[in-house]
């Protein structure tokens, strides 16, 4: 399987496409989105994100080829803001998001929901595989972009504030990622090692699909609440 079509095939998966359109993302954008709201999602997103630079650097240590390894460190050099901590995005998205009146503690400091956990887990799984890892690193480039966007319109939403550096870093990094998670496919694998990095691919969508899934319960739950207690 040659390059091009491994990235074309997973483009248009529609594990992919469910993610990037889940209804949490339309739920993000309604007028009825509360603040506690916000601050619940961002709570745990963090999980995933403080994370993903220790995803990245076990995948270092089980990919078989120098120029995987190199595409790799270059993603992880730009999370860890390229020789400079202050510039690592967990860093950025602390400072984004306190600015914004969240407080350290919701940003930092929530303990993980179930899905989260498991999102989690997967990637710690995932890092000890070479195509696993593959699979969740591609994967995760091609939606975070969107994941981002749609997080920044809600903060946006319920802040009022319109400068998100934690967002815009993302909008300005994320096209070179990409391309080097491209970059770090192998230039051409068996049908077996393509089906195996589609599969990891597909089963980390799952687990953020899931992740999305019960953020929104939460919300609906509290909805609930909410309209229970102004009776």
């Amino acid at each position: 399987m040659v390059h091009g079509r491994v990235l074309d095939s997973l483009k248009n998966n529609t594990l992919r496409k469910n993610l990037i359109h889940h209804p949490f993302f339309e739920a993000v954008k309604s007028d009825t989105l509360a603040r506690n709201d916000v601050a619940v999602f961002l709570g745990q997103w963090w999980h995933p994100l403080h994370y993903f630079p220790n995803f990245l650097s076990r995948s270092i240590s089980v990919v078989p080829n120098l120029e995987t390894k190199t595409a790799i460190c270059a993603i992880l050099s730009e999370e860890l803001g390229e020789g400079n901590p202050e510039k690592a995005h967990e860093r950025i998205y602390i400072e984004t998001m306190t600015a914004a009146g969240f407080s350290r503690q919701q940003v930092t400091e929530t303990r993980p929901l179930s899905s989260t956990r498991d999102l989690v887990h997967g990637y710690e799984r995932a890092s000890s595989a070479s195509l696993s890892a593959l699979g969740f690193m591609y994967g995760t480039e091609v939606a975070d972009l969107a994941m981002v966007s749609g997080i920044g319109a809600a903060v946006r939403r319920v802040t009022g504030m319109k400068n998100l550096p934690w967002v815009d870093i993302h909008v300005l990094q994320e096209p070179n990622h990409v391309n080097k998670a491209s970059d770090a496919l192998e230039p051409e694998l068996s049908d077996e090692q393509y089906r195996s990095v589609v599969a990891s691919a597909e089963e980390m969508w799952r687990l953020w699909i899931a992740f999305f899934s019960e953020l929104t319960r939460v919300f609906d739950q509290e909805s609930i609440e909410q309209r229970t207690a102004a009776k």
